[in-house]
């Protein structure tokens, strides 16, 4: 069967950056489950995995543009530390949730400088060029209640 729309697809990768360092992985043991089509990975990743079968082992490169987005220098900027009062010591690499004009967005604290917090609402790969080596272990239709949940079951068509 070959990846289409509405298949569940198990699958094992490596993710590396572009000095060949591992960011992220999943094993065939261990693979990555999602619901085909939508709309559950990167774009760029999706659209590299549409018609692949079973066993097809490949390399994708994605730009930022097809990954986690163009990096906005706009989405970072300075806080003052008396608006974390409350939560103890901040540091480097916290993340919290942040109400915005547009909706609720994570963000990173990329620095702690006396009186203010900088903070990153980019995705932290945004701006990378992301390199995948992929194995596709299964693919299988959706089941029906896959499909009206929106998402892949596990197995024995558990949550």
């Amino acid at each position: 069967m070959t990846i289409t729309e509405n298949s569940v697809v198990a699958f094992a990768y490596t993710l590396t950056d572009d000095d060949g360092a591992v960011i992220d992985s999943a094993d065939t043991q261990a693979p990555l489950v999602y619901l085909h089509g939508r709309g559950q990975l990167i774009p760029g990743m999706e659209k590299g995995l549409d018609g692949r079968s079973t066993g097809d082992q490949f390399s994708i490169v994605l730009p930022p543009e097809e990954a986690y987005g163009i990096y906005d220098e706009n989405l970072a900027g300075a806080v003052p530390l008396s608006a974390f009062e409350g939560v103890g010591e901040v540091a480097e690499g916290m993340q919290f949730q942040m109400e915005l004009a547009d909706g609720v967005r994570a963000v990173t604290v990329r620095e702690v400088t006396g009186e203010h917090v900088i903070l990153d609402g980019n995705h932290p790969l945004a701006g990378e060029t992301l390199h995948f080596d992929i194995e596709v272990v299964s693919v299988r239709a959706a089941t029906a209640e896959e499909l009206e949940h929106g998402h892949a079951h596990g197995p024995g068509g558990a949550h």
